[in-house]
């Protein structure tokens, strides 16, 4: 049997099968839990970083974000909603806003405290007109392969804003309650 040829772009690839179903989860690294456990961390966290505007830091902020969001005791359904968020937050920063940019950072920050859980993503893009994102439902965008990143944040968390910086840029507010329902 003929052996392939070393691809330079196979282990791009082997991100993929990172995120696998197992039993029990869609998030391996993380123990499973059933329902929103006591906060370990009482009173406040903030963590913020500036980030390249490269898809290495997508994974990181989603890192970050999920280990703050498990020390503020959040269950597995919604750390892996919250890594979602993160996730296509910080992909329409890197890649709509900054344009891959070597040159523009991505800000990046985490808040939690006893009722809620806040995370900030702001780019140095030019920013958009938001009264243009399609509807994602409309029967002329279902198939389409993109669109469909501010739907799922919306649908994942409690809470979702996005604002126009001075003198450029985009940051969105992604708010979810830490309370148990």
């Amino acid at each position: 049997m003929p052996r392939l040829p070393r691809l330079p772009w196979l282990p791009f690839l082997t991100l993929v099968t990172l995120v696998i179903y197992s039993y029990g989860s869609l998030w391996p690294r993380l123990p499973g839990r059933s329902s929103m456990r006591e906060n370990k961390h009482r009173g406040s966290e903030t963590v913020e970083r500036f980030l390249d505007s490269t898809l290495e830091s997508v994974d990181s902020a989603e890192e970050l974000a999920l280990a703050v969001a498990e020390r503020a005791g959040f269950d597995e359904d919604d750390l892996m909603k919250i890594g979602m968020a993160v996730r296509e937050s910080m992909v329409n920063a890197v890649v709509h806003g900054n344009r891959y940019s070597a040159h523009k950072k991505v800000r990046f920050s985490v808040t939690h405290n006893e009722t809620r859980f806040t995370i900030r993503v702001a780019d140095e893009g030019e920013g958009f007109d938001f009264s243009t994102l399609p509807d994602p439902l409309a029967a002329e965008n279902l198939m389409r392969t993109s669109g469909r990143g501010i739907f799922l944040i919306r649908s994942f968390m409690d809470e979702f804003e996005m604002r126009h910086l001075e003198p450029g840029g985009t940051e969105v507010t992604l708010v979810k309650y830490t309370v148990s329902k």
